[in-house]
C-alpha cells in the first residue's frame, strides 16, 4: 500500500470515530475557541508523550486512539479558525462532516505536497519523533495564540494544525505497521 492509501485508510478510521461522536454529542465543540482546542491537543500529545516514556497506561487506552484525537481536534481547530467560535452547538451533523472532509482532503493534499519534496522522510523517523514534533508544533501555535494570531515571517495556525494532523497520521500508519515508539 502507497503513502497516499495508508493516509486516506488512517484518516477514514478517524472520520469515523469523529462521525460517531458527533451522533453522540453534537457538534458541542462548537463553543470552543481556537485556543482551547489547542490546549485539548496539548493534553493528547502530552499523555503520548508520558505514555512513550513510561511505557504503561493505567487508564487503558494506549497511544493509537490519541494521535486519532489530535487528527479530529485538528480538524475541528481549523473549522474554528474559519467559522469562529459560537455561542451554542449553530451547525448540523451533515455540515460538520461536510466540513470535516474539507480538511481531512486539505491535509492530505499538504502532505502529497510535502511528501514529494522530503523524498518519505517520515518513513525513517521514530513515532516518539511525531509526539515531539506535535508538541513542539504545539508550542508554536500558542506562541501566535498570544501574539494575537499575527507572524512576521512564520505561518499561521492553521498551518500548525495541519502539520499535527499530519504528524498523527504518519504516527497512526507506523503504528499499524507495529512500529515502536
Amino acid at each position: 500500500m502507497n503513502t497516499q492509501e495508508q493516509f486516506k485508510q488512517a484518516m477514514a478510521g478517524c472520520r469515523d470515530i469523529f462521525s460517531k461522536k458527533l451522533h453522540d454529542y453534537g457538534a458541542a465543540w462548537r463553543i470552543m475557541r481556537p485556543s482551547s482546542v489547542t490546549d485539548q491537543i496539548f493534553i493528547k500529545a502530552n499523555r503520548i508523550r508520558s505514555l512513550e516514556v513510561k511505557g504503561v497506561s493505567l487508564v487503558g487506552e494506549g497511544i493509537f486512539p490519541e494521535f486519532q484525537a489530535i487528527v479530529n481536534y485538528g480538524i475541528v481547530g481549523l473549522i474554528q479558525l474559519e467559522l469562529g467560535y459560537a455561542e451554542n452547538e449553530d451547525i448540523n451533523a451533515d455540515m460538520a462532516m461536510e466540513y470535516y472532509d474539507k480538511y481531512a482532503q486539505t491535509a492530505l493534499e499538504l502532505m502529497i505536497r510535502k511528501n514529494h519534496d522530503y523524498d518519505e522522510a517520515w518513513r525513517s523517523m521514530r513515532v516518539s519523533s511525531y509526539t515531539d514534533l506535535i508538541l513542539m508544533k504545539l508550542y508554536r501555535t500558542k506562541q501566535i495564540e498570544g501574539n494575537g494570531g499575527e507572524t512576521l515571517i512564520s505561518e499561521g495556525i492553521d498551518a500548525n494544525y495541519l502539520d499535527m494532523i499530519n504528524y498523527s497520521v504518519f504516527g497512526l500508519i507506523k503504528l499499524t505497521e507495529g512500529a515502536e515508539g
